[in-house]
């Protein structure tokens, strides 16, 4: 009898993708196999959006977003939602493009550089903590069914930052770090993760509302009941929270602060201090595509009503604004968000540590993602 043939062994992948698959953009690296020499200039950072112009009537996937000339009254969707995948549509269409499709490698193009064969490719994907499991489930079948990647793994992002190299670190070393308290302020929301050993202490994990995009929107609203109606314009108004937005030191500065944009009542007006308040002009998408801040012009609401010679500028004025929108990190029920703030927070996922572990906690303090860059 002759032998029964043998499947051929399946062979090892020759290299791994990684995908940080965040809510407002995507970060991924493409490691082959035994490199060990890698830096940030090896992540790509890509829009985790689709987006469509109301003006140029052209749809913008991911990365085709750098080549939008006009970001006026752009429509976005966006395939994760508090901070997991519920749209594998939309998120299926920007991994073909930016890791599977033969593109030519336009202006928005991230290149071949991502470019691969999920057969011969190992996946490295990570998700929020608590994710449903059914979420979880639709994500490994559109991993190997539809994508067929030789082999995957899904974590919880937050968890490997235990494994990014420290002060105290010593050199060398591939293990986590011992005890982490990890605050990941993104654009879905605020998530405080305990760490212990590279791994996610569950009961004492929290989730705040509060996020990039709540504050976006909420800076939104202030801008249109007080000046222009930007209910439209989500890409502008973000760029300005994020370049102008600080957050004051204290509730005592915040009060300080309040009093020095104030302008006083009819008949008492006070001047504004200019530290703080400042004009924002808005781009025109002809001869600028960004906008850029300067210091205020009292006169400048009053120019805009008269006849002048040349281009005219549209002018946002900033005061308050520019603190109270980041103030919502900390006392949500400013707007009506029945939550506690994110100091109460740390403390309420510190109540439920041993106490062994609450003094490595709180002497190992990380802060990441895109809302922690506000200053302050």
């Amino acid at each position: 009898m002759a032998p029964k043939s043998r499947k051929p062994a399946p062979t090892t992948p020759s290299q791994t993708l990684v995908i940080d698959n965040g809510a407002y953009t995507l970060k991924a690296g493409l490691v082959p196999k035994g490199a060990t020499d890698l830096t940030y200039d090896n992540c790509t950072v890509i829009p985790n959006c689709i987006a469509r112009s109301a003006r140029d009537k052209r749809t913008y996937v991911a990365s085709e977003l750098a080549e939008c000339k006009d970001f006026g009254e752009l429509a976005f969707r966006r395939p994760v939602e508090k901070g997991f995948i519920v749209n594998w549509e939309a998120e299926k269409a920007i991994w073909e493009h930016e890791f599977m499709s033969e593109a030519d490698g336009g202006i928005g193009s991230v290149g071949e550089g991502l470019r691969c064969d999920p057969k011969s490719t190992s996946l490295l994907l990570t998700e929020k903590p608590n994710c449903p499991k059914e979420l979880q489930k639709n994500c490994d079948e559109i991993v190997f069914e539809q994508f067929e990647f030789a082999s995957y793994y899904r974590c919880i992002g937050g968890a490997l930052n235990a494994y990014h190299p420290s002060s105290s670190s010593p050199p060398g070393t591939s293990l986590p770090q011992e005890c982490l308290l990890l605050i990941d302020a993104s654009y879905s929301d605020t998530t405080i993760l305990p760490l212990y050993n590279g791994r996610v202490i569950h009961p004492a994990t929290r989730r705040l509302t509060p996020g990039g995009k709540l504050l976006t929107n909420y800076l939104k609203e202030l801008s249109s009941l007080r000046h222009y109606n930007m209910l439209e314009e989500t890409h502008l108004l973000n760029e300005i929270k994020e370049a102008v937005s600080f957050v004051a030191p204290s509730g005592q500065d915040f009060s300080r602060d309040l009093d020095r944009t104030w302008k006083g009542r009819l008949g008492d007006k006070q001047s504004l201090d200019p530290s703080i308040v400042l004009d924002y002009v808005l781009p025109d998408y002809d001869a600028s595509l960004h906008g850029h801040a300067r210091p205020h012009n009292p006169l400048a609401s009053r120019l805009k009503h008269t006849l002048q010679q040349g281009p005219r500028e549209d002018v946002l004025p900033l005061g308050n604004e520019r603190f109270a929108v980041p103030e919502i990190l900390f006392h949500p029920s400013d707007i009506g968000i029945q939550e506690e703030g994110l100091p109460a927070a740390i403390m309420q996922s510190l109540a439920v540590l041993p106490e062994a572990l609450k003094v490595g906690m709180l002497a190992n303090v990380l802060v990441v993602g895109g809302t922690s860059l506000i200053p302050g």
